[in-house]
């Protein structure tokens, strides 16, 4: 009987994500990606096909991880930007695997379309054809403080609980503002 491979896949995808949420698909190498997950580098292209392919996977994942935990509130867009505003600060690869996606793959690969379509069909019945327009938005406005740059964060002060409830809070009046009818 062969061995199972379904703890190897899981190795290889644990550190695949590590890898190419550190350092991006170009800068990603499989043979890292082999020794982290002590696997080969065949057993990778055999599971998974090539690194891009590989790439837009652990990207898919990662986004339908964040969709699990963080569900789609139509009915309250500012508690669901609250929501994500605290898996993104507990989950910051999340939002380096989403720009490195951006910045190197700036075609939709399917797996991150389709963590995004469930939620736009949900917004659609409440703004119509500005449904990907306001989860873009909402999107943006959870995202942009642990994406402004380092500078600017330095001007705001530390990022003590105290801080970071604050901005949550500014962040959920400010979507609930931009949001409600």
């Amino acid at each position: 009987m062969p061995p199972d491979a379904t703890d190897t896949k899981r190795r290889i995808l644990a550190a695949a994500h590590d890898e190419f949420a550190a350092r991006g698909l170009a800068g990603a190498r499989m043979d890292r990606i082999a020794e982290s997950a002590s696997a080969n580098k065949r057993s990778i292209y055999v599971h998974f096909g090539p690194k891009e392919e590989l790439f837009d996977l652990v990207v898919g994942r990662a986004l339908h991880a964040m969709s699990a935990a963080v569900p789609l509130t139509p009915e309250d867009l500012p508690g669901y930007a609250g929501a994500l505003f605290d898996y993104v600060a507990a989950n910051p690869d999340i939002l380096r695997l989403t720009t490195w996606s951006r910045l190197e793959r700036p075609d939709a690969a399917a797996p991150e379309a389709d963590a995004y379509a469930p939620k736009v069909a949900a917004l659609r019945a409440q703004h119509g054809a500005g449904a990907a327009d306001v989860l873009a938005l909402v999107i943006g406005m959870a995202t942009a403080w642990p994406a402004a740059s380092p500078a600017l964060r330095s001007l705001a002060g530390d990022d003590t609980p105290d801080r970071l409830a604050r901005h949550r809070a500014a962040l959920v009046a400010a979507v609930r503002a931009t949001v409600t009818d």
